[in-house]
């Protein structure tokens, strides 16, 4: 594996560290304003953050690649309402798209057919949390935040399994 490939995979491994911290944050926002719906899907999105940075660290040791440790950066958390919060999610899936683009991109230019293999299933897992978002937040723009409508929504995604 090509240096910079290894570098982008750590970088994401770190980025889905970050991911996970966000929708913890947004998980405790939702909390404190008892929206446990919101909280529980939002703890649920955090938990697959986690398990695609295992999912990284294993194609990488797989491929006896090293491994490097980052910083996590905290995420910013002064969020005005639950549109607020969905937006900054939909931002940051968006973000993690283009990076994993970038790894497909240097994996395609490499020859290194493997983590190109590996990184497809992180682009279509990309094009479904991004439209899980965009479609939880058009659900709730479409209401001009209705607090009747909100709180279905919200008894909607507590229904959801773990």
């Amino acid at each position: 594996m090509e240096q910079k490939i290894n570098e982008l995979l750590n970088t994401q491994i770190n980025h889905e560290f970050y991911s996970a911290y966000l929708y913890f944050a947004m998980s405790t926002y939702f909390s404190e304003i008892n929206m446990d719906g919101f909280a529980k899907y939002m703890k649920k999105q955090a938990k697959e953050e986690l398990s695609h940075a295992q999912k990284i660290y294993d194609h990488l040791i797989l491929r006896n690649e090293k491994i490097t440790y980052k910083r996590i950066e905290a995420p910013d958390t002064d969020w005005v309402n639950p549109q607020d919060v969905l937006d900054n999610a939909l931002k940051h899936e968006e973000f993690i798209t283009s990076q994993i683009f970038e790894i497909a991109k240097a994996a395609k230019e490499a020859n290194d057919f493997a983590t190109k293999n590996f990184i497809n299933w992180f682009i279509e897992e990309q094009l479904e949390e991004e439209d899980k978002f965009r479609k939880l937040k058009e659900k709730i723009k479409a209401f001009d935040e209705c607090s009747c409508t909100i709180e279905a929504i919200n008894r909607e995604l507590d229904k959801d399994g773990e």
